[in-house]
This record gives structure tokens, sequence and C-alpha cells, in this order.
């Protein structure tokens, strides 16, 4: 793969960690209400479409090619945006 191509997959999957961080509060704020079963076919879907959106821009961009370096990328913006919420979270809850 060429290494223009690489470092745009790993801006991609950082990128996409922060997105799915944020998306999946979202959703967890949907699934502290309602029935049981509406939070199993929630989260199920959820899980669907965030995997298959990740794949075909990954498909756009290097053909869908998917090396452990992605995920792991993808974990560190996940980390990142993790840390930075719930510092930012303490510090609303201290004022």
């Amino acid at each position: 793969m060429i290494l223009k191509i690489q470092i745009f997959s790993l801006l991609y999957s950082f990128i996409y960690g922060i997105i799915f961080y944020v998306l999946l509060e979202v959703n967890q704020k949907f699934l502290y209400e309602g029935k049981i079963v509406y939070r199993i076919i929630i989260s199920f879907l959820f899980v669907i479409f965030i995997s298959l959106l990740y794949f075909l821009i990954l498909i756009k961009i290097n053909n869908g090619i998917l090396h452990l370096y992605f995920f792991l990328t993808m974990f560190t913006g996940y980390l990142l945006s993790f840390v930075i919420y719930k510092k930012l979270i303490v510090k609303k809850n201290k004022v």
C-alpha cells in the first residue's frame, strides 16, 4: 500500500475513534430510556451501523484493506476522547 494512503487511513481511523466515542455517548443517553427490548435492538443496530460505516469509508480510501494498526489508531482516538471528556466533566462538576 502506498504511504500516502496508509497515512490517510491512519488519520481516518483516529478521527473515526473520536467520532465513535461521541456517538457512543449519545447512544448511551438514549439507552437509559425505554424498555429492555428497545435497548437490545438499538445497541445491535448501532454496532452494525458503526462497523459498516467504518468499513464502507475504508473501502473508498484503500479498497477495504484492514490492518491491526488501523484498529489501534482508532482505539487511540477513542481513548484520547475519553480522557478529554472525563477531564471536562470533572472540571465542570468542580465549578
